[in-house]
């Protein structure tokens, strides 16, 4: 009987390491136990799991809303405003957001500007994703 690590046997099963030493763990996956206290999934035990499986159906793919996409983000690189302008110019619209006493201008997709609904004087947030500041000085 083939012998197998819980690594190789959870990339057999295709589940992360960790999910599987939660199953052993919980005794829903039999194992043997070496002379040095590792555990090994014996073959036919993955083959029953494998068995097991129900052919998975076809998943559709769900959007997340501009909410659920925006919770993910973190928190220090957001900007609560009100929209000042848009302006859509073909493929590229323009969107100015007042933050405080600052005005924020963001070059995104005229496409972009529609989905989200943007409009003059709506509550915004503007995520910054990244900023760089390079100095130089003369030679």
């Amino acid at each position: 009987m083939a012998m197998l690590t819980v690594r190789a046997a959870a990339g057999r099963l295709g589940i992360g390491y960790s999910t599987l030493k939660r199953m052993v763990h919980a005794g829903t996956l039999r194992t043997v136990k070496t002379d040095g206290g590792h555990h090994r999934v014996p073959e036919a035990e993955v083959e029953r799991l494998l068995a097991r499986r129900e052919p998975a159906a076809p998943r559709r793919a769900r959007r997340p809303t501009p909410d659920e996409a925006i919770g993910g983000l973190s928190a220090r690189n957001r900007l609560h405003g009100f929209i000042e302008e848009v302006r859509v110019d073909g493929l590229l619209a323009q969107v100015r957001l007042r933050v405080g006493d600052q005005t924020l201008t963001a070059v995104i997709t005229a496409d972009a500007v529609r989905a989200l609904k943007l409009r003059r004087g709506q509550d915004a947030i503007a995520i910054v994703k990244s900023t760089e500041v390079m100095i130089a000085t003369p030679p």
